[in-house]
């Protein structure tokens, strides 16, 4: 089963204030990859004491932490995810900004290829694919 960001705070040894609880805890819920306008709009809705800088703060100590990863897609503002074990590349639909997490087993074989073809091994790799949702 999968930690929440606040168990990943404890076992890094990461500081969990009351505010920063709350962060935590809300990031963990979210299903998509929030802005920190995003995140703090949804903080603030608990928690109105909580103030803008005090989620960059956040935010960026729980990046440095390797809590959360930090997305800078294409002409948008940088958006967050918590850090997981598992790989997956992203589809972004640059009308509305949704994000679609994906997994395709013939790209992932297809990059390790071409890797080796110029005499490299591959250990690492981002994929991002921007794109407009075809009309029905």
């Amino acid at each position: 089963m999968s930690e929440t960001i606040e168990e990943k705070c404890l076992l890094k040894g990461v500081k969990l204030t009351d505010q920063r609880k709350v962060i935590a805890q809300v990031m963990s819920k979210s299903s998509d990859h929030p802005d920190v306008d995003e995140l703090y709009n949804r903080v603030s809705k608990i928690d109105s004491k909580i103030s803008i800088a005090t989620v960059y703060r956040t935010v960026k100590l729980f990046e440095e932490s390797g809590i959360l990863a930090k997305h800078e897609f294409k002409g948008g503002k940088a958006r967050y995810e918590e850090l997981n074990e598992g790989h997956h590349d992203h589809l972004i639909d640059v009308k509305s900004g949704e994000i679609i997490e994906f997994v395709d087993e013939e790209i992932e074989k297809l990059q390790k290829k071409v890797a080796e073809k110029y005499g490299y091994k591959l250990v690492d790799h981002k994929l991002e694919l921007y794109g407009i949702k075809k009309k029905s």
